[in-house]
């Protein structure tokens, strides 16, 4: 019992894991002597140069401490302050964010879409864009599609999917936003390119998210239509996100893109989530809320085996009730948990974990 406990089982988030050996060794590297401030340096440079071969296309790219900066920088450049902003109803941008969107964007609406598949659908993106009234001045005016890949439920839109999603917004006048905090995850999953999934799907701005994946602090803010990133520089510096020591995201992003580090980071994730998921469908009495397509797993289970599975050192959160599909209700005695696997979940964490699921 004391061995099993003694295992450090967290599958709380990705966040919570720490930093890929090769991406600290090149901070520790990149640390020592002097450097241009503000990312005028060399390291800085050479990321957005790979950047751009990650995705074969010309891109303007700009480095930022944080998720939230990330999405909400790139839709400050899509939205006014009286325009509205589309996104799933679970969307991380519109449940975890605080009102950071609406700060940045001096006031832009957030306006959820909700569906039981816990993707957006072009169906329910006309249906919505049909719904919003047209009186200027007096209602809003719809201007960006924000698309979370993965989602909040751990689900990936495919790139048929998402060339559907921006064909629907370009007809209807908006920019397409990508939230890709777990965008690695979501291409190791598919196995397709970048480009496939962002610049030939009709993805105008993408928040390119290496935090959960390996890194310590790096997000990238990735236009693929130039004409839209005027005066970003200026909206990051406003917003305190223009590093001096820019070094550092410089040289987080080269070693998490050289040799395709953080498709295989991403790659180790994904499969440990399909092994956990697979120990606790094995359960009778725990049942799976959503298909597990990255490294998210969701499941529903009674709420005295969550105790003590917590009691026994695992670290997972309950989650929303009604993050869960409408075909699924949810017992008296039951509650959602979510899980998340990192690059650094091991082997000995995941029969840690069955070894306590099993008792």
């Amino acid at each position: 019992m004391s061995s099993i406990a003694g295992q450090h089982m967290n599958f709380g988030s990705d966040n919570q894991s720490g930093v890929s050996p090769r991406i600290l060794d090149a901070l520790v590297a990149a640390s020592s002597g002097t450097a241009a401030p503000y990312g005028n340096d060399t390291w800085t440079q050479q990321a957005e140069q790979a950047i751009a071969r990650v995705f074969d296309h010309d891109v303007k790219a700009f480095f930022v401490a944080t998720g939230t900066a990330a999405n909400c920088l790139a839709l400050s450049a899509l939205a006014q302050p009286w325009n509205a902003i589309l996104c799933h109803a679970q969307a991380h941008l519109i449940s975890d964010e605080s009102t950071a969107p609406e700060f940045f964007t001096g006031g832009a609406r957030l306006l959820p879409i909700a569906t039981d598949s816990g993707k957006i659908t072009p169906a329910a993106l006309r249906a919505t864009l049909k719904r919003l009234p047209d009186a200027r001045p007096h209602s809003v005016k719809p201007s960006a599609l924000s698309l979370a890949q993965a989602t909040e439920n751990g689900l990936v839109y495919t790139p048929a999917e998402l060339k559907a999603l921006s064909e629907v917004a370009h007809e209807h006048g908006l920019h397409v936003h990508m939230d890709g905090a777990r965008f690695a995850n979501a291409v190791a999953a598919l196995g397709c390119t970048p480009a496939e999934m962002t610049v030939h799907a009709g993805i105008d701005v993408l928040s390119f998210g290496a935090s959960k994946d390996g890194a310590l602090a790096a997000e990238a803010v990735v236009f693929f239509t130039p004409a839209l990133a005027e005066g970003f520089d200026y909206r990051r510096k406003r917003a305190g996100q223009l590093v001096s020591k820019g070094r550092l995201f410089g040289a987080q992003f080269n070693a998490w893109l050289q040799d395709d580090h953080w498709l295989e980071l991403a790659g180790q994730a994904n499969h440990a989530a399909q092994v956990l998921a697979a120990n606790l469908q094995a359960h009778a009495d725990i049942r799976l809320a959503w298909p597990v397509q990255a490294n998210e797993v969701f499941v529903v289970m009674p709420k005295a085996l969550l105790e003590r599975l917590l009691a026994a050192g695992v670290q997972c959160y309950d989650w929303y009730p009604d993050s869960l599909p409408a075909s699924m209700p949810l017992g008296a005695d039951e509650v959602p948990v979510r899980f998340v696997t990192a690059w650094s979940s091991s082997d000995q964490q995941l029969d840690a974990f069955a070894a306590v699921l099993g008792r």
